[in-house]
């Protein structure tokens, strides 16, 4: 029997998205092969206490954080294992911190999880994971700089401009200034608009607005989550339609998928609170246009250096067939409702297979950087 893999699924996080990768992790964690894994759950708090061991999942949701168990991963390269954070638990605990991790898989989105943050750690800890490295997950996390890296491809894109929350203060004392720059922002992006925190998922603080005072309050409150904001031009009757990407140098896109939100846009009551929206897997387009959509998928998962996964989001219109990228996740959803491994359901690989493929991804980067020369013999040319 071959030797089983060691799993770290490290969810929670100090993020927005807290809650909603409590959910993905329960879902990673029941479906990987238990044939193949020992899976370790790893928590980390919303002020950023980590937790490891098999119950760590429902513990976190509880707020009951077992001194015992409080264990993180350390960036000593020699290490790779979790290190319990209390001195006393090593002596009076009977719970055994788990051994050597082999892999590591964080289903930490947003803030600290999906923004390469966490990836730094683990490449100190010198460990394979499942995903984009430290400069995928950076600039994918990041809505402005994705931005502007897709438009130097010349990815087509929604019409936007940004400010950071320092301008927006400054704006707000200065009430002349304040008018003309939200009458140049109207005329030039028009209703409707969207705005969004640069750096979170899952459509927290993001606000579809119709009229200047829903644009002031939209922006007042994106800054409480970011400190710098984009401010989208609404593509009309557009589709929603969302593809998966799976890969690293040679990535490859699943069928496509349209969501059918229950509110006016697919926000974050419509994607976890209500449950009513609909998806139409596959999604109801023309090949060649399911076709176009799937290659700049790729192209922009190449682009900003993802790797292993990835879900991205475009609108598309009708009459003529015009796409427009959205944004790119690097560490999608794994609820009951997400989209990731139900393209990939319907593109005929089961969630399963799914996270098998993952792991290995994440393996062959690891061993491909290894091979990498890290020191520099130099001659000195002076004594």
């Amino acid at each position: 029997m071959p030797k089983k893999i060691n799993i770290a699924v490290i969810f929670g996080g100090r993020s927005g998205e807290h809650e909603v990768s409590l959910v993905s992790a329960n879902f990673i964690i029941k479906t990987l092969d238990k044939k193949k894994y020992n899976v370790i759950p790893v928590g980390i708090t919303k002020d950023g206490q980590w937790i490891a061991g098999k119950n760590s999942l429902s513990l976190l949701k509880s707020g009951d954080i077992p001194k015992a168990l409080r264990a993180c991963l350390t960036p000593d390269s020699s290490t790779k294992s979790l290190i319990p954070t209390e001195k006393k638990s090593l002596q009076t605990a009977a719970y055994k911190l788990p051994g050597k991790i082999d892999v590591v898989f964080p289903i930490l989105h947003g803030t600290y999880g999906e923004d390469g943050t966490i990836q730094g750690l683990f490449e100190l800890a010198d460990l394979p994971y499942v995903g984009s490295g430290v400069l995928g997950s950076a600039t994918a996390m990041d809505k402005i700089t994705q931005r502007k890296l897709c438009q130097s491809a010349n990815m087509p894109m929604a019409d936007w401009i940004w400010l950071s929350k320092k301008e927006w203060q400054w704006l707000k004392k200065n009430k002349n200034v304040f008018k003309k720059w939200l009458g140049g922002t109207e005329k030039r992006l028009k209703y409707p608009m969207f705005i969004k925190p640069s750096n979170l998922g899952s459509s927290v603080g993001i606000s579809k607005v119709k009229n200047r005072q829903e644009l002031v309050d939209a922006i007042n409150l994106a800054v409480k989550f970011d400190r710098r904001v984009v401010v989208e031009k609404g593509i009309k009757n557009a589709m929603e339609i969302e593809v998966a990407v799976l890969g690293n140098e040679k990535p490859e896109a699943s069928v496509c998928g349209q969501i059918i939100s229950s509110n006016e846009f697919y926000d974050y009551k419509a994607k976890y609170v209500e449950g009513k929206s609909e998806e139409l897997i596959p999604a109801p387009l023309p090949k060649n246009v399911s076709r176009k959509i799937q290659d700049m998928a790729c192209e922009a998962f190449k682009l900003l250096d993802c790797a292993g996964m990835s879900r991205i989001d475009f609108f598309v219109t009708k009459n003529p067939w015009r796409i427009y990228l959205s944004e790119l996740n690097t560490i999608p959803g794994f609820t009951s409702i997400s989209m990731y491994p139900k393209l990939w359901q319907a593109s005929g690989v089961s969630p399963k297979r799914l996270f098998d493929i993952l792991i290995r991804l994440a393996q062959e980067r690891y061993r491909e950087k290894r091979q990498l020369q890290t020191g520099y013999k130099t001659v000195s040319w002076y004594k």
